[in-house]
């Protein structure tokens, strides 16, 4: 990798890092090519990214973004996963981890917070930002349905004791 390679890296990792919202640092090391296909694989589902990049690139193109933090967690054999849904990437690598060993979370940030391997696996079992729709939405439209449905129960209750009143006379 040349110089302008590598200044094109760092560019491209910084404009990852400022735009992301959770990034999630793990080991790789002792994994297959295959299981690595399946993780990005799994990634990409989930919406997230897997990256593996050299350590001192990541660390410079890290300078100035808010997941600074995760410079410590740089070294060895490492990928950073990341995503725009703060829950996609990590809710990824803690399911690839429970099925790899040789897969170890390191920790990772969201924002300006330094998340460490509990804090990762904690935002995993938060639902994504599409299920939160999801319920809101639900949320939204249950008072409308309740309104419609007591706007009309009136007038059938109105309709069912006429019909009372005709059957009890017609008998």
């Amino acid at each position: 990798m040349d110089r302008a390679e590598k200044k094109e890296a760092v560019a491209s990792l910084n404009g990852v890092f400022s735009k992301t919202s959770v990034v999630v640092v793990a080991h790789y090391s002792g994994l297959t090519v295959a299981q690595m296909q399946k993780l990005r694989a799994q990634m990409r589902e989930a919406g997230a990214t897997v990256q593996v990049a050299k350590n001192r690139l990541v660390k410079i193109a890290l300078d100035g973004t808010d997941v600074a933090s995760i410079g410590a967690l740089m070294k060895g054999p490492t990928l950073i996963a990341y995503s725009d849904d703060p829950v996609a990437a990590p809710k990824a690598a803690v399911a690839f981890a429970k099925d790899h060993d040789k897969f170890v979370i390191l920790g990772g940030a969201m924002g300006a917070t330094a998340l460490n391997p509990d804090g990762v696996k904690s935002l995993a079992t938060m639902p994504s930002l599409d299920e939160l729709r999801a319920k809101l939405v639900g949320l939204i439209q249950a008072p409308a349905t309740k309104l419609a449905q007591l706007s009309t129960a009136p007038a059938a209750k109105l309709a069912r004791v006429f019909g009372a009143y005709a059957n009890r006379d017609a008998a």
